[in-house]
């Protein structure tokens, strides 16, 4: 028995298959027996690459099966998958021969219940949170009578008829209903596109822009509101520029746009409320404040005329008032003739004073006077004005030359040209100047050092001098009645005869000693 199982020859007759016709026979069995599934998991690693197509890994605490989900199939998710939430595919098994593994072929992805939705919906509230999006300093004020209303819901449910049933009821405004599907794929790019439509509409155009925005659904449970929970639908919210109040749902019914909306309405109906005020309101506070200034106007008419009619009484009569000027324009009126007539004579007066002095032969021969000098002067004139005006106007073209802009700027240009490679080498030649001369300084300066002798006393040596006359020989030396000698770190004076006795009791003295 032993030998038979060790016969080479044993299986000889089995078929050989290529790689990849083996390949293709697992792939048909593999898909033969699992050509329809649902499993549950938890979503891991998650790819979403250029092509469309989404790449994930469905996992449990003990295995992991990869995943992919076409471009066509993935376009008409209603919610993405996202790492870590649990979800039911449904699909197909198959096997990828290229790596030698199987992988599911998603029809069809769902969250695995209300607990997953949630989940989801907690880490994303959480992410637009992190960057400021729910802060109530961003949110603004709605206008209180707004002109147009513009409304974002389904053409067709009753949630637009509640709004425009309120609206007429309070206070009947232009509304703009742009259509959208309130659930379903299609919700939220619908809503986002409503949004930025509406913000894109030019002020007083023949559509005008809406002042406020509405957007509104009726109640349903969290998978049919789940549209207005996508991230495109809150940054729409939030990117508006006209205010905007969310109306999604029921009061109990929460979504991510009530938190990033400048208002958040419990119903539809509310929404409304939101929007205007109660015209009759509005008018009953006019009549009011209409009633409040009727009697402030009253009241303080009253006021004045009861205050002019006691200051009237304070104010003496008119008559007494005029009786005094009345008096000074009698007394006036009695010095007036006496006045007139000493006016006149003082006229006349004078004019005798003068006629004395203006006799005709005088009159004519100063009028001939002056008319001679008119007569002279006036051939003159015309010449000398044709000559003046000569002058300025040669004066003027000069000038008119010489101060045309062009001309000017370009001298300007010119003149700051030259200037400018005046400075310029003004300042290289002081440079330079200025360089040359703390060179030569320095040269100047080690050339002292080196001439001078006292670099020669700091290595040893000493100078001898009798006052002002420098000893360089022996004889010179014994004849001297008094030697200076200087070393590096000083000078010594050095006497002869009758100081030696005196240094010697005092050889602590720097400059004083005897002469051998």
């Amino acid at each position: 028995m032993s030998d038979l199982i060790d016969d080479p020859r044993m299986g000889a007759n089995d078929p050989e298959f290529s790689v990849t016709e083996i390949s293709g026979a697992i792939k048909r069995v593999v898909e033969g027996e699992f050509s329809n599934v649902r499993i549950r998991g938890e979503v891991g690693r998650v790819s979403f690459p250029r092509s469309g197509h989404v790449y994930l890994d469905l996992k449990d605490d003990k295995s992991v099966l990869s995943a992919v989900i076409w471009k066509g199939v993935a376009s008409r998710l209603s919610v993405p998958p996202e790492e870590g939430m649990e979800v039911v595919a449904s699909g197909r098994i198959t096997t990828f021969g290229g790596q030698s593994k199987y992988q599911l072929v998603i029809d069809d992805i769902k969250p695995a219940g209300v607990g997953a939705l949630m989940a989801m919906l907690e880490k994303r509230k959480a992410a637009l949170a992190a960057e400021g999006l729910f802060d109530a300093s961003r949110k603004r004020p709605l206008p209180y009578l707004p002109e147009v209303i513009g409304v974002v819901t389904s053409p067709s449910g009753a949630v637009i008829r509640d709004i425009l049933h309120r609206l007429r009821d309070r206070f009947p405004r232009r509304v703009l209903v742009w259509p959208v599907a309130v659930q379903g794929d299609k919700c939220a790019p619908e809503v986002a596109r409503a949004i930025a439509g509406f913000n894109e509409m030019t002020p007083g155009g023949a559509l005008p822009r809406p002042d406020v925005l509405i957007v509104a659904r009726g109640g349903g449970s969290l998978e049919d509101l789940w549209g207005f929970n996508e991230e495109v639908v809150a940054r729409a919210a939030v990117a508006s520029d006209i205010p905007l109040i969310s109306a999604v749902g029921h009061e109990t019914d929460t979504t991510l746009i009530d938190f990033v909306s400048d208002k958040r309405a419990p119903t539809p109906t509310a929404a409304a409320e939101l929007a205007v005020p109660v015209r009759h309101e509005i008018l009953a506070w006019v009549d009011q404040q209409g009633a409040r200034l009727s009697h402030a106007l009253s009241q303080s008419l009253g006021q004045r005329s009861q205050r002019v009619r006691d200051l009237s009484r304070a104010m003496p009569r008119v008559e007494a008032l005029l009786d005094s000027p009345r008096q000074c324009l009698d007394v006036w009126g009695d010095r007036l003739p006496a006045a007139l007539r000493h006016l006149v004579l003082r006229r006349k007066t004078f004019l005798v004073e003068r006629v004395g002095t203006l006799r005709p032969s005088f009159l004519r021969t100063r009028i001939e006077s002056e008319t001679r000098r008119l007569g002279s002067l006036g051939p003159r004139l015309a010449p000398a004005l044709s000559r003046g005006v000569g002058q300025d106007r040669n004066r003027f073209e000069t000038l008119n030359t010489r101060l045309r802009a062009d001309v000017l700027e370009r001298d300007i240009q010119q003149k700051k040209r030259a200037f400018s490679d005046v400075a310029r080498r003004f300042s290289q030649i002081a440079t330079s100047e200025v360089a040359a001369r703390r060179e030569r300084l320095d040269a100047l300066d080690r050339l002292r050092e080196t001439l001078g002798y006292k670099k020669t006393l700091r290595r040893g040596y000493a100078v001898v001098r009798e006052g002002d006359q420098l000893i360089t020989t022996k004889s010179d030396a014994s004849k001297a009645a008094h030697l200076e000698i200087e070393f590096k770190d000083g000078r010594m004076l050095l006497t002869r005869g009758a100081t030696a006795a005196k240094a010697k009791k005092s050889p602590s003295t720097d400059d004083q000693g005897t002469l051998f």
